[in-house]
């Protein structure tokens, strides 16, 4: 049996989710701030794939990287979001949760928002602080946030007005998890969703981006930690997560239930954002293994399955027919799949840490530990194979790092920090 000391470092790890927007109000893209730089809009990138784009790898990566301004911002695990050389952070600083607009290229603090956020984790969730964990995006010229009480703003993104702000308490009380919300909202088509509602009872719920206003929402499940992402599957476009006991698709036009299947992971965890390929959604979760479902009827049918791999809070990123990622088993290691066969090509020595954020980087993939190590290796399939790994903090990083050209933005426990390949 568990103890309560075991439960709450379990529980307490899925906190660190940050997740947040995917791309503008229209279809998803990725954006460009300049030759070779890329913005980052929102939670794993513009297209929420965690790929980069116009990234130059150097012909030998450096001994150090080049550490440029740091500035302190709060704490929580939100990832930054990048827009026109601006950079959006959400945080708490000491009862408040704030939205602050910070030039990239200085470190210079342009505006700030900020909201009474109050808030008492959980008992066995407590390491991971107040939150917030989900990340901010910036869409139409717009910034959205949800903080970890479930409060949902949108902000002017040239100056930090309050266009609105939304708690939900109105059809839900809390209006958000059990450990708080970690969720990133997803923007398309002119609109904002979010899963907003307490265990068993919530609604993924499209807002108007403009207005707030809510178009459409489905109420079949509480909310989990995982955040949504949108495709098109069989001709049907469609928005695709995990909730608190589910893995759903529903239209994208009128949130109409496309198709839904049991996914249930220990003390309620699920936090990984769903990958598709193809036909098939990857699917994976603490203790779950890895799964791809097919879906080309009205059930999703199980195309294979990995049970060696794990995917805990880390979500993997797709490159042509091989998934990197990092599982929890064996305390920590990186793993590449074949997405056609569910096959383990290789996996990287074990104890590497407790959580990984994954990006493709070309032809290399970086991957930010949790113990502030930002790793480099090959995109092989014959062996993990390192290229370089560099210390980036002195506190733990949650976040997702953000990179645009040769600019690396690190997020720790409180501070930002622009750091550079030479």
């Amino acid at each position: 049996m568990m103890t309560r000391a075991v439960v709450g470092w379990i529980v307490v790890s899925t906190l660190a989710r940050l997740w947040t927007l995917d791309s503008g109000l229209g279809t998803p893209r990725r954006e460009q701030t300049g030759r070779g730089k890329q913005d980052w809009p929102g939670w794993r990138g513009s297209a929420r794939d965690g790929k980069l784009t116009g990234f130059q790898a150097p012909a030998t990566w450096p001994e150090k990287l080049e550490r440029g301004w740091h500035v302190e911002v709060g704490t929580g695990h939100s990832t930054p979001a990048l827009v026109d050389g601006r950079l959006y952070v959400h945080a708490r600083q000491g009862e408040d949760e704030v939205i602050l607009c910070i030039k990239a290229a200085t470190g210079k603090e342009l505006w700030r928002d900020r909201y009474s956020a109050p808030y008492e984790m959980d008992p066995t969730a407590t390491q991971h602080g107040k939150g917030p964990k989900s990340s901010p995006a910036v869409a139409g010229g717009r910034v959205f946030a949800f903080g970890i009480k479930g409060v949902l703003s949108c902000l002017d993104a040239k100056t930090g007005r309050v266009v609105w702000r939304n708690d939900f308490k109105d059809r839900f009380d809390p209006a958000c998890p059990q450990y708080g919300t970690a969720m990133s909202p997803l923007m398309f088509d002119g609109m904002c969703v979010v899963h907003a509602g307490s265990p068993g009872k919530g609604a993924i719920i499209a807002l108007d981006a403009a207005t707030g206003k809510p178009r459409w929402s489905w109420d079949g499940d509480g909310p989990g930690y995982a955040s949504p992402i949108v495709a098109t599957i069989g001709g049907r476009r469609q928005l695709i997560t995990q909730t608190q006991f589910h893995a759903v698709g529903l239209d994208v036009t009128d949130g109409k239930l496309l198709w839904k299947l049991e996914y249930k992971t220990n003390f309620d965890q699920n936090s990984v954002t769903p990958v598709v390929h193809g036909d098939k959604v990857i699917l994976s979760g603490y203790h779950k293994g890895t799964t791809a479902y097919r879906l080309d009827g009205e059930e999703p049918l199980k195309a294979w399955d990995a049970h060696d791999i794990s995917m805990y809070m880390s979500t993997a990123v797709l490159k042509g027919k091989r998934l990197f990622g990092f599982s929890e088993k064996r305390r920590g290691q990186f793993f590449c799949l074949d997405v056609d066969t569910g096959k383990t090509l290789w996996v990287s020595e074990g104890r590497q840490g407790e959580n990984a954020s994954i990006l493709d980087a070309g032809g290399v993939i970086l991957a930010l530990l949790t113990s502030s190590e930002l790793v480099v290796f090959d995109t092989g399939d014959k062996a993990y194979a390192e290229r370089a790994r560099y210390k980036v903090a002195e506190t733990p990083t949650w976040a997702h790092p953000v990179v645009s050209g040769r600019t690396i933005f690190i997020k720790d426990e409180k501070k930002l920090t622009r750091w550079s390949i030479p």
